[in-house]
């Protein structure tokens, strides 16, 4: 999952035990590293309308921002079309980032809802490019394929403290998330903002770097900042819902 704060966890483990390389983890997912999980494909709903990410097919959001030498441009866009994932019939989310009017990234994302609400992630096929060429296929997994397993993107009810894999294929796509802040005020291009959630990101693969990303009600993702490990902000310019 391409993107993903100030406020660190309490909980600190070895970043080994979670399939990392020996630096203290910042995310505990307490699992002990040993991480596994079961899906029933008729616990799962065909729409995904958690008000946090609501990904609804026809909706659309596009953000800009960078690191202050780049400026990116990613639009998000809720595809008709699914995918069959471990069973479970899965919505597919295109995620396109180009810079300068080039593109060097573009993803299909499966993300399924289940019955209480949660988003789970069970995949991507993503690419890089460079100069109109695919350069990488790096990241890209399948829940059920190889090992890979899925993971819960949002919750359906995000509470402070809660702490969750996203994904998992080992070497690949390790990504973490934890609630660390319910009732932000925060104000974007696209607009202010208030009783946001805010969660921290992590992933063993990148041990350095930590993201926060806030979710508004009703829209999803508005902004994206990296707080540790670089510097980069990302906001939300445009939004369209379906219908």
């Amino acid at each position: 999952m391409r993107r993903g704060v100030v406020l660190l966890l309490a909980v600190v483990v070895l970043a080994a035990a979670c399939g990392g390389s020996g630096s203290e983890a910042v995310i505990d997912p307490g699992d002990g590293g040993d991480y596994s999980v079961t899906l029933d494909p008729a616990d799962f709903v065909a729409v995904i309308d958690n008000p946090w990410m609501p990904f609804v097919p026809a909706s659309r959001w596009v953000y800009e921002g960078g690191d202050g030498v780049e400026v990116e441009h990613i639009e998000v866009v809720v595809l008709s079309e699914t995918r069959v994932v471990m069973g479970i019939t899965a919505t597919v989310v295109r995620d396109t980032v180009t810079v300068d009017g080039e593109l060097v990234e573009d993803t299909y994302d499966w993300y399924a809802q289940d019955a209480a609400g949660n988003v789970w992630y069970l995949g991507e096929d993503s690419k890089e490019y460079e100069a109109g060429e695919v350069v990488s296929t790096g990241g890209s997994w399948e829940a059920g394929v190889d090992g890979a397993l899925p993971g819960i993107v949002m919750e359906a009810d995000p509470q402070v403290g809660d702490a969750y894999r996203q994904e998992y294929y080992g070497g690949e796509a390790e990504d973490m998330a934890e609630v660390v802040r319910t009732g932000e005020a925060e104000t974007v291009t696209f607009g202010a903002f208030d009783d946001l959630v805010v969660t921290e990101e992590w992933t063993p693969l990148s041990p350095d770097v930590v993201e926060e990303k806030y979710y508004a009600s009703g829209i999803g993702v508005v902004l994206e900042i990296t707080v540790r490990g670089g510097s980069g902000r990302i906001e939300l310019i445009e939004y369209r819902p379906a219908g």
